[in-house]
């Protein structure tokens, strides 16, 4: 009888595709498990993760991704520190503007490389432990010997996953945060590292928020950044209150109705604001509700809202329903890689628009979760009339591919 960490999870539904389930240890963290990593390291200290991808490749060859720095679809920048100065520059760049790859000191970043090759997608979801309302993206940094960034914090968690050549990361908790003045990048002033190891391919270092660090390439190198969303409060509540008044939902605080002053009197000074119209204003405000509801719904529309850069491909021949039914049973279906699929307990969300999950709950949590559906899982399911209707619109609108691999 095998133990449990050598045994399948016991529910394979329950464990995101790619991700491990969150009671078995995982190489992916160091030995712990997901919910180990989660409680003692995610937002509080440091790890480093030797062999976290034994035998990892990197999900672009260097001379692909210089060709999608030229794609102005893909959100790129180039970072030089020749002769002592740091310059930035953002993309798209033809290959041929690039400094020489034997030239020193030099970086490009591509960001989002997720949502152009399906190696980072897949790559992207081995960190599904964590919800995908916190997933960002992948973003990958090739640099030549004595590349990096400077010295600098992140606002969000991040995993540094070494995929080509070596990087030297020097790490420090440090409460001086000031930056210097007058370079391009946000690099730190006074950087007084605490640690330092060098990553080779297959290492991953994870840092919590506000931790500074440096990374220096050794020799050629490609590093990949899984990066965590982290809204300001300031954005999430502005984002909210447009997502009310879009929706109508303002209406109870007279959202619909002009102001009105009609005691108004004259005045002598009429640069100066009317005392009566900030009152009014003020009670206005005050008048606003919403129910916890009205927060989940605005949070699934939001977060899964695409990228301004994303663009989804629709099929040039599309397939008939019942075409794309007899398809989907013999080879399944996938979402594609830049979709994003949510739901709670009432809706779904899908690229920003949302729909009731009652007519839906029997497959779309499944789907949503394995960002797939084998042909076999597909025919016992074809039966409900909604569901290979609501796919086919899916289909046809370039959120989901027939074939259950990508």
């Amino acid at each position: 009888m095998r133990n449990r960490s050598q045994a399948e999870p016991r529910d394979a539904a329950a464990a995101p595709l790619g991700a491990p389930p969150s009671d078995l240890p995982t190489p992916l963290l160091g030995g712990l498990t997901p919910a180990q990593f989660m409680r003692g390291y995610w937002q509080k200290k440091p790890l480093l993760i030797r062999q976290a991808i034994p035998g990892v490749a990197s999900p672009v060859t260097r001379d692909a991704l210089f060709e999608l720095a030229a794609d102005y679809d893909a959100e790129s920048r180039l970072i030089t520190h020749f002769r002592n100065k740091w310059q930035l520059s953002h993309g798209p760049f033809e290959p041929d503007s690039l400094p020489a790859v034997t030239r020193k000191s030099w970086t490009l970043l591509v960001q989002g490389l997720d949502l152009h090759v399906d190696a980072a997608r897949a790559l992207l979801d081995r960190f599904r432990f964590v919800p995908d309302a916190r997933l960002d993206d992948l973003m990958i940094s090739y640099a030549t010997d004595g590349g990096g960034v400077g010295p600098h914090f992140d606002s969000y968690d991040v995993f540094l996953l070494q995929v080509e050549g070596r990087r030297r990361w020097r790490v420090g908790a440090q409460k001086d945060l000031s930056l210097q003045a007058d370079v391009p990048l946000k690099i730190l002033e006074n950087f007084e590292p605490s640690d330092e190891w060098v990553l080779e391919p297959g290492d991953m270092l994870y840092l919590p928020p506000h931790i500074a660090h440096d990374g220096v390439a050794e020799g050629e190198c490609m590093t990949c950044s899984i990066g965590f969303r982290a809204p300001s409060a300031g954005e999430l509540g502005a984002q909210f209150l447009y997502y009310l008044a879009e929706r109508g939902g303002l209406r109870d605080a007279g959202g619909d109705d002009l102001y009105r002053d009609p005691k108004q009197p004259a005045v002598d000074a009429p640069a100066q604001l009317p005392p009566a119209m900030v009152d009014r204003v003020a009670e206005i405000v005050d008048a606003i509700r919403w129910r916890k509801r009205d927060v989940a719904e605005f949070l699934g529309c939001y977060l899964s809202e695409p990228k301004s850069n994303v663009v989804f491909d629709p099929p040039e021949r599309p397939l008939s329903e019942a075409a794309f039914v007899t398809q989907a049973s013999r080879r399944g279906v996938c979402l594609d890689r830049r979709a994003a699929l949510m739901y709670n307990a009432r809706s779904y969300f899908i690229n920003g628009e949302e729909g009731p999950l009652e007519q839906a709950e029997e497959w779309l949590p499944e789907l949503a979760n394995q960002r797939r559906m084998e042909a076999k899982r597909f025919v016992t399911l074809s039966r409900v009339p909604s569901m290979t209707a609501l796919l086919h619109e899916w289909y046809r609108a370039g959120w989901i591919r027939v074939g259950s691999r990508n």
